[in-house]
């Protein structure tokens, strides 16, 4: 299709940035630096923020560099999610933000948004902390494609105010808005018509597939490590856009990627930051979510939103067309009737949403085959401890939340267990999450979720950083007993990358944490005991031999080892040929900002999608509105 036309018609079309090359290897960025500033609180916020915009846009206007330059401070940030780049970008220091800026192929203006308290200009901490004022508000962005959204940060510099942080994300295409609210579809069509359908009947052929290709495939394949969240989220966003997309999955119920693990497991993050897109979880929602009530939830998101969803269904093969810009994807899936097909389908783009994670990592032990006891399985595996097995021995190699949730389920059941740690892990409790750690943002009487996303996600990363090393010191201080009895019991914890705390820790590593929601006490009273520091030399048929000759018995042995890089998954499901070229997934790039994920993988019509619920929620906006603007012809590879 032709690309928009409006006083907002692109007059050029937008290239996406190219990643055939992604940096290796996640990056360990620095602490950033926060400007020193004392001075009292500005009597008028608004007046200072709507100064300084109106010379910012007088700059942007004229594409004069120096006058931008000197609207900034020395050491400041421009954060861009798809509104300047075109792809995820953190520019640091006033002479590359400016240049930045100078080489985007759209032009950019902002206006204050006074939509709310919380939004509108005001003095605040602009460290997110609370040790460094200044005034912050939030803006309201229009590029030559699109609108967008974003936060700014200002500081003092001598007796002028100057810009610190400018984040801007994108939140529509212009001419491709969301169908939602004001835009909402009629649902029906009155009068007179030969051949007319009910709703039923048009759901139904829709989800057929019977004269139509979708133009994305999301492939979401729990044979390893599904989450169903990333998968679903896409979908939403995608329909909301009017880009025909269809969902595969192997199992057989939607939800089933949480459902069938293990018995006791419970989300570790609070309702309020984990809701999905379109759709809130309701009001007298728990806290902390069962998994078999999230795949309630899931299924029913499907419903509401009218996602076409295929379980029961396997990709076979998948090849892609350079030149026709499409693929060729061949399905296997169960019918109504009971029967097998086989289907082909000539999508546009596919999304492989299998989690942040791949291929369960499931370490080969000299041995294993020889095991004599009643289970030896990978965490993904495991079912559940076996309530009549008073006194039976538990090895649980890994100290993550798995490892943890499957040790305190063994303790509950009358297990004696060992914990194997073979290197640290970083223990914060549920408490400091939600009272230290998300109070402000996320928490009953917090801000709308999407600007409580906004926010969060407008922080340059090393600023973020330097932030979480803060929060991470006050969680140690109210933790300080929890970490001590680990400490006492020969568990070794850690503070994160540089201290800088656990989602720090998440985003370079996607692991290595444990959210505390008991298991730690068992820990410190012995009731889960913990083997430290030693390599796993082989399998015993009764148990296990460390590398320094020591041996543990065991009845059963669960390897709560974790998952490899989400590449490896591609190569399984995609082959060899699409795993060669996209780089590795998850992790921290030179800017901060994520590896591959969510944006251009290096292998053209082929994307990412995973994280936790939060991430999902913001990112696949994201995901979505690269697609759109391909589909349309706005942008091009």
């Amino acid at each position: 299709m032709a690309a928009v036309d409006v006083e907002s018609r692109v007059t050029e079309q937008l290239v996406l940035p190219s990643r055939e090359r992604v940096e290796p290897g996640s990056h360990n960025i620095p602490l950033g630096r926060f400007p020193e500033t004392n001075i009292a609180a500005p009597e008028d916020p608004d007046q200072i923020a709507t100064g300084i915009v109106e010379q910012l846009n007088t700059a942007l206007e004229k594409k004069d560099a120096s006058a931008i330059s000197k609207l900034f401070l020395e050491n400041s940030y421009w954060r861009d999610h798809l509104c300047l780049s075109w792809d995820f970008r953190t520019i640091k220091g006033r002479e590359a933000v400016s240049k930045f800026v100078m080489k985007s192929s759209s032009s950019i203006k902002i206006e204050l948004d006074r939509s709310s308290a919380f939004r509108a200009p005001h003095n605040g901490p602009i460290d997110a902390f609370g040790e460094v004022h200044g005034v912050e508000f939030f803006i309201k962005a229009t590029t030559n494609f699109g609108t967008g959204q974003g936060v700014v940060r200002l500081a003092q510099e001598e007796t002028k105010w100057k810009i610190f942080t400018v984040f801007t994300t994108l939140l529509e295409l212009k001419g491709h808005e969301e169908a939602t609210n004001a835009r909402r579809p009629v649902g029906v069509k009155h009068g007179e018509q030969q051949g007319r359908q009910n709703w039923q009947d048009r759901r139904t052929a829709d989800s057929k597939y019977v004269d139509r290709d979708p133009a994305v495939l999301i492939v979401v394949d729990v044979f390893y490590a599904g989450a169903g969240q990333g998968g679903l989220t896409a979908a939403a966003r995608l329909k909301m856009l009017n880009v025909d997309t269809l969902v595969i999955d192997r199992v057989d119920r939607i939800g089933d990627s949480w459902r069938r693990r293990y018995h006791q497991l419970v989300l570790h993050d609070p309702v309020w930051y984990d809701h999905l897109p379109y759709l809130n979880f309701p009001s007298n929602w728990p806290i902390f979510t069962p998994k078999d009530k999230l795949a309630e939830f899931f299924e029913s998101y499907v419903k509401l939103l009218e996602l076409n969803v295929w379980i029961q269904t396997e990709l076979k093969s998948a090849s892609y067309d350079e030149g026709k810009r499409q693929w060729t994807v061949v399905l296997e899936r169960k019918t109504e009737a009971g029967t097998t097909e086989t289907r082909t389908l000539h999508p546009h783009h596919v999304i492989q949403a299998t989690g942040h994670s791949g291929k369960k990592n499931m370490p080969t032990f000299k041995g294993a085959e020889n095991f004599k006891g009643d289970l030896i399985c990978h965490s993904s595996e495991f079912k559940g401890a076996n309530p009549n097995s008073q006194g039976k021995k538990a090895i649980v190699v890994g100290s993550c939340n798995s490892g943890h949730d499957i040790a305190q389920d063994y303790v509950e059941k009358g297990y004696e267990v060992t914990m194997v740690q073979r290197s640290s892990t970083c223990v914060v409790t549920s408490d400091s999450i939600v009272n230290i750690g998300l109070k402000g943002l996320y928490e009953e009487a917090g801000p709308p979720t999407e600007d409580s996303d906004a926010y969060l996600w407008s922080i340059p990363p090393e600023l973020f950083k330097a932030q979480q090393l803060k929060v991470s010191e006050i969680m140690a201080k109210t933790d300080a007993k929890t970490l001590d009895g680990l400490e006492k019991a020969g568990f070794k914890v850690d503070r994160g990358p540089m201290d800088a705390g656990l989602l720090i820790k998440y985003f370079q590593r996607g692991g290595g944490y444990y959210i505390d929601v008991g298991g730690s006490q068992l820990i410190a009273e012995g009731k889960i005991k913990v083997k430290q520091g030693q390599e796993i030399s082989e399998v015993l048929p009764n148990g296990l031999r460390f590398a320094d000759g020591s041996e543990l018995e065991a009845d059963e042995i669960i390897l709560a080892t974790g998952y490899q890089n989400m590449r490896t998954q591609a190569r399984i499901i995609f082959g060899d040929e699409v795993a060669d070229r996209v780089g590795d997934v998850w992790g921290l790039d030179s800017e901060g900002e994520m590896r591959t994920i969510w944006r251009r993988s290096g292998y053209p019509g082929f994307w990412f999608m995973g994280g936790n619920l939060a991430m999902c929620r913001y990112y696949s906006r994201l995901l979505a509105l690269q697609i759109k603007a391909l589909e349309e012809g706005i942008a091009s590879y």
